[in-house]
């Protein structure tokens, strides 16, 4: 088994910056702090996995051929493997990363990007309930206003907070980018 910790950079794609379409995100260090993760990761030559969500609707930024699809700038076109994904889940994309962790017995999983409470909290949920170690770095990842059934608006934050109690301890350890880089140091 693999010692070493996958970086899982989820959806860190130009289009969340469009808040005429998400409103603003809660995190206004979020791409900063994936940066010095995937910073991190590679000066240690440690394992980066980087997700790309293509929206299936065509008014979405994160569209295929729509500019908001495009990966920031420090994860484009670097060389990491990217999986291409549709759904909230990195573990149904293509390539399949549950075969990608299994063939280099990766079990270490460490979680950041965009948004906390959709594709990242998904994909770590099924990473508990498939048995990896996971890591979830919570002011690595960006989250947006939701607005309820009953027209409540529940700020973003708050969705980051709530995210954060469901995983911890049941899903993942969910800890800061200091923490993590402190880990792996």
């Amino acid at each position: 088994m693999s010692k070493a910790p996958v970086l899982l950079v989820i959806d860190a794609q130009e289009g969340f910056s469009d808040s005429d379409y998400w409103g603003s995100g809660a995190n206004p260090k979020a791409l900063e702090n994936i940066k010095a993760l995937v910073e991190a990761w590679r000066e240690k030559d440690l394992p980066i996995v980087v997700f790309k969500h293509n929206s299936k609707d065509p008014d979405s930024p994160l569209f295929p051929g729509n500019g908001g699809n495009r990966l920031v700038d420090f994860i484009h076109d670097k060389g990491y493997p990217v999986i291409q994904k549709s759904v909230n889940s990195a573990f149904y994309g293509t390539p399949d990363l549950r075969l990608l962790l299994d063939r280099h017995n990766h079990r270490q999983l460490v979680i950041c990007g965009i948004t906390t409470n959709f594709c990242c909290e998904t994909t770590a949920r099924m990473a508990g309930n498939l048995g990896f170690q996971t890591n979830f770095v919570i002011d690595a990842t960006d989250a947006f206003d939701l607005v309820s059934k009953d027209g409540s608006v529940i700020p973003g934050a708050e969705v980051m907070k709530m995210t954060a109690a469901n995983l911890d301890g049941e899903f993942a350890s969910v800890l800061t980018t200091a923490e993590q880089l402190a880990q792996i140091s």
